[in-house]
């Protein structure tokens, strides 16, 4: 490819939506643009990344038996009534009608869609297990979309789906996609990548790992223990509390306190004067399903995890706030004395059991309570409900407190088990002529997100780092001067040459300043530069330079090929050692 030719301008300025490494360098290196708020346009470089990374998973795919089909992105709203999630999924999912006045859906995910036709083409044990994959483009209709590539409304997504005839044959099986997965992220370059445990969420399903690439930018939380390697996502992620420590004495009555204008949790402490630990506050949420509150208590030091309130009631929530309290909650000053637990779903995390002499709200405006026994509260409405600390010690080991780092979750994995089969009414007959339904697992790898995070990973100030694997080109040419005969000929030589030997290789043909072209050639991140210069060719040598900065020398031209494939070859290497 001739730079002069390559459509996609770089820039020098930083745009100023960036905030991630990634979304500038792209922005400005000229590999996508934006249509719309989290949609882009992929120019020729990222096209390129972007099929590498594609060949890696397919490749990844195929040696674990994946058969690759290609399921519409435009579904009909009879599949999703099927499994349930026409309704129960949120405004995430675009729906629209067509011309006929047909309830259609762009797909976010492939479920439902796998298993129509999985349905009828594997009616007998005989043809169990297998899986299908796609590469296909996905739609969601992010609230946030941000940072780019990272997290966007349209992506194009790997996604998997095995059957099996068993839960133990599912076992063995996503495992071995887990393997594949490890693979799929070496190859690609990618390092500081870690599995999870996870919340299987609006996916369904017994068990399910992410992927978490470990950056400071990441919008996700991993708790981690430094010492049995207990990793878990924040959703998922349990610890073991210290003790509260003295709580006082017994057998106090409960107190009722004036607290005017206490409605958080610092000023509340400060008038009263104790330590948060001892305080109780409430969260509430509406669910979903039925509209109707939700009351979650916490201790004062901690914070409500959300997605642990959604696996608990079964459904999806969302923050509530009725300052009229018109729907008898008095908001800003709820506890349990006094409260229609009847009339409210409520529930005490953890944290709470076994508490006295507590703090909290009296269910009145500038009032609370003191000295409130929780002790007597029935242990079904206790429940582990809040987000993990640093304070807390690893729940697996017990030795160690929790660490929490920052990711980017780069594929998950789940074990579907028969949620979609069966609620689909798929089954295939047994040995014995029985029928049965299939036991299901699903794996997904957003391509745009993993191209994205190998930017986040390995680039500097000048632009990305791209490893040979995935890199647009293998090979950048820099003709320096090029008006000059000499350098023009040899520098149109070597590009024929290098093309010839199978190289990916970037020309830049354009007469302009080293500067300019330098700065280009750091933007497009190419692995291996090759500098033609006059001042190089008076002493019959090229410069060749790897963008990670571990080679630079110069080599007599008639040895200049030669050279760039052995350090191409060395730099492939890396990567394999790695597998």
């Amino acid at each position: 490819m001739k730079l002069s030719a390559l459509i996609g301008e770089r820039f020098k300025e930083w745009p100023s939506e960036a905030q991630l490494a990634s979304h500038g360098l792209l922005i400005r290196g000229g590999y996508m643009r934006q249509v719309a708020g989290g949609i882009y346009t992929l120019l020729p470089p990222a096209k390129r990344v972007a099929a590498k990374i594609e060949n890696i998973i397919r490749q990844e795919m195929d040696r674990i038996d994946g058969q690759e089909i290609l399921m519409p992105v435009v579904l009909p709203r009879e599949l999703w009534d099927e499994s349930g999630r026409y309704e129960s999924v949120g405004r995430e999912l675009l729906r629209f009608r067509d011309r006929t006045g047909h309830d259609m859906l762009l797909a976010m995910t492939h479920e439902e869609a796998a298993v129509h036709l999985a349905r009828t083409e594997a009616k007998s044990y005989l043809k169990y297990p297998f899986m299908i994959y796609q590469i296909q483009t996905k739609y969601r209709d992010e609230a946030r979309s941000r940072g780019g590539l990272i997290r966007v409304r349209e992506f194009t997504m790997k996604d998997a789906y095995s059957f099996h005839t068993s839960w133990e044959d599912l076992e063995k099986y996503y495992y071995r996609c887990h393997e594949a997965y490890e693979r799929i992220y070496k190859r690609a370059g990618l390092g500081h990548v870690v599995s999870v445990k996870s919340d299987s969420g609006m996916m369904g399903g017994a068990i399910a790992h992410e992927f978490m690439f470990l950056c400071d930018d990441g919008e996700d939380t991993i708790a981690i223990c430094p010492a049995c390697g207990y990793r878990a996502n924040m959703e998922v992620a349990t610890g073991i509390l210290d003790p509260v420590g003295d709580m006082g004495p017994e057998g106090l009555d409960v107190e009722e306190v004036a607290t005017p204008g206490c409605k958080d949790i610092d000023s509340l402490c400060k008038f009263i004067g104790i330590p948060e630990k001892m305080l109780m506050k409430a969260v509430v949420f509406t669910k979903e399903t039925t509209g109707t509150p939700v009351i979650v208590f916490v201790r004062g030091d901690l914070e409500v995890n959300e997605a642990k309130v959604r696996r608990l009631i079964g459904s999806d929530v969302s923050a509530r706030v009725d300052e009229d309290g018109s729907d008898g909650i008095c908001y800003g000053y709820i506890g349990p004395v006094g409260l229609d637990m009847d009339k409210f779903e409520v529930y005490f995390d953890e944290s709470l059991r076994g508490m006295y002499n507590v703090v909290c709200g009296a269910n009145k405006v500038d009032t609370h309570y003191k000295n409130v026994d929780l002790r007597q509260l029935p242990a079904e409405k206790f429940a582990d409900v809040s987000k993990v600390t640093e304070q807390m010690v690893c729940p697996q080991c017990g030795k160690a407190h929790i660490t929490l780092k920052n990711g980017i979750e780069v594929g998950n994995i789940f074990q579907l088990g028969d949620k979609y089969s069966k609620t689909m009414g798929m089954t295939y007959a047994d040995k014995d002529g029985s029928l049965k339904t299939p036991i299901m697992g699903c794996y997904g790898i957003g391509v745009g997100r993993l191209l994205a995070s190998v930017i986040e990973d390995s680039h500097d100030d000048y632009g990305p780092i791209w490893p040979i694997s995935i890199a647009p080109w293998q090979v950048h040419i820099n003709a320096i001067k090029r008006a000059d005969d000499q350098v023009r000929q040899l520098a149109d030589g070597l590009y024929e040459q290098l093309s010839g030997k199978g190289f990916e290789v970037l020309y830049d043909d354009r007469d302009l300043s080293a500067g300019v072209q330098f700065a280009d050639a750091d933007l497009l991140g190419t692995p291996i530069k090759v500098i033609v210069s006059p001042r190089n060719l008076k002493d019959g040598v090229v410069e060749i330079k790897t963008r990670d900065k571990s080679i630079a020398e110069k080599v007599p031209v008639e040895n200049a090929a030669s050279r760039v494939a052995e350090i191409a070859a060395a730099l492939q290497k890396r990567i394999d050692d790695t597998l």
